[in-house]
């Protein structure tokens, strides 16, 4: 039997704090017509004991599911899809003196077209051609988005004392390389399911890339685990000293950061370890015959990983949600602050990933395979022997 009162009273006494909103709900209560609409609201209908709107609004700022909708949550990532192409097309083509889309209202500076695709693939017919393997064809695409979405559950935006965690796990960061590890999978079953040539080259790519980068990888987190000495990811944040910069991953363990970074890009395939897609040669590799929504999902599921793994970086080597104090705004947010220092982090991270596009060309796959099983598994390893030393192991 569920204790309703039990889970309201949790509800309602563990808000997240944002004195900003208690300073403009006592603002509006000060007007007399609002003042009198808010007042009545608040005590609607009343559910054991608890006025209903109250209810509903402590449910939003309730802090799990503040995290899990806002920071870093689904909102955070959705804003997060939505801004990265824009900031990509007109980054990249800064960098190479290309002239974007301009002539649709120029006055945004061209982040209307992002609307233009998004309407374009929603209205797109979706065509299953007669070779493929229809139930998996459209069933791929929706699949990959679970391993994707949920290491969100266990990454920490917050700062020492103040984490910002939906589930808090001594294994977090042993699950999170587990879902992690099955995204590759759900790229190679959406290149089977089309029945392509092309797809299935792109397909073989993804999994040649897979087995280049991934032992490195996990090389890498359990080198930070030994460092850290937990694999609980309140804990990670913790053993920062309080944030301090002199403490963060990257500074400690340098060539695990780098390693990370280097897997993070192979691992979303992004220049220049665009190897499994490549345009030119493979017409977008495994996703080649979908259109339409799915074609849009696909789209988006690079942006989505980045943004992910992005998110782990910044929790494990910058020191999570830790940041400057400053003086007017730190005050009015609260631990809403933490969150933004740990956007904007991973923001800098991610437009790193995207300056690579207009710096670097296509490695072949011979060389990404080299790189992975050669300096790659040789960093992960010295960078575990590192984390030995410095914990006092060896």
């Amino acid at each position: 039997m569920i204790d309703i009162s039990g889970l309201i009273s949790t509800i309602i006494n563990n808000p997240i704090n944002i004195p900003l909103l208690y300073i403009i709900y006592e603002f509006l209560l000060k007007i007399p017509v609002i003042g009198s609409i808010v007042s009545f609201l608040l005590s609607f209908l009343p559910i054991y004991g608890v006025p209903i709107i109250k209810l509903l609004i402590g449910f939003v700022l309730w802090k799990p599911m503040w995290i899990l909708l806002i920071i870093p949550g689904f909102a955070t990532l959705g804003t997060m899809l939505l801004i990265l192409p824009w900031l990509e097309r007109k980054l990249v083509g800064r960098m190479q003196w290309r002239v974007g889309p301009r002539e649709i209202a120029p006055r945004t500076r061209g982040s209307i077209q992002l609307l233009a695709d998004s309407l374009r693939f929603l209205c797109q017919e979706v065509i299953i051609h007669k070779e493929a393997h229809r139930l998996y064809f459209l069933q791929f695409p929706f699949l990959y988005f679970l391993p994707v979405l949920l290491p969100l559950l266990f990454i920490n935006a917050g700062a020492p004392g103040a984490p910002l965690v939906p589930i808090e796990s001594p294994y977090a960061l042993q699950i999170m390389i587990g879902l992690i590890s099955f995204m590759p999978v759900f790229i190679m079953g959406v290149g089977w399911s089309a029945n392509n040539r092309f797809a299935f080259i792109g397909t073989i790519r993804e999994a040649f890339m897979y087995f280049a980068y991934e032992i490195p990888f996990i090389l890498v987190i359990l080198a930070m685990i030994v460092l850290y000495g937990t694999s609980n990811t309140v804990d990670v944040i913790s053993a920062t000293n309080q944030g301090a910069w002199w403490n963060w991953g990257i500074v400690l363990n340098p060539l695990a950061a780098l390693t990370f970074f280097i897997a993070t890009v192979m691992a979303t395939a992004r220049l220049p370890f665009e190897i499994p897609e490549a345009d030119q040669e493979l017409a977008f590799g495994p996703f080649i015959e979908y259109s339409g929504i799915a074609f849009g999902l696909a789209y988006v599921m690079a942006y989505e990983k980045m943004y992910v793994l992005g998110a782990i970086m910044t929790m494990l080597f910058f020191g999570g949600g830790s940041g400057p104090y400053i003086p007017i705004v730190s005050p009015l947010l609260g631990d809403v602050m933490y969150g933004v220092w740990f956007v904007i982090k991973t923001l800098i991270i991610l437009l790193v990933m995207v300056n690579l596009r207009g710096v670097y060309s296509r490695y072949r796959i011979d060389q990404a395979l080299s790189i992975g099983w050669g300096t790659m598994l040789i960093f992960g390893i010295v960078a575990v022997l590192w984390s030995l030393v410095l914990g006092g192991i060896l």
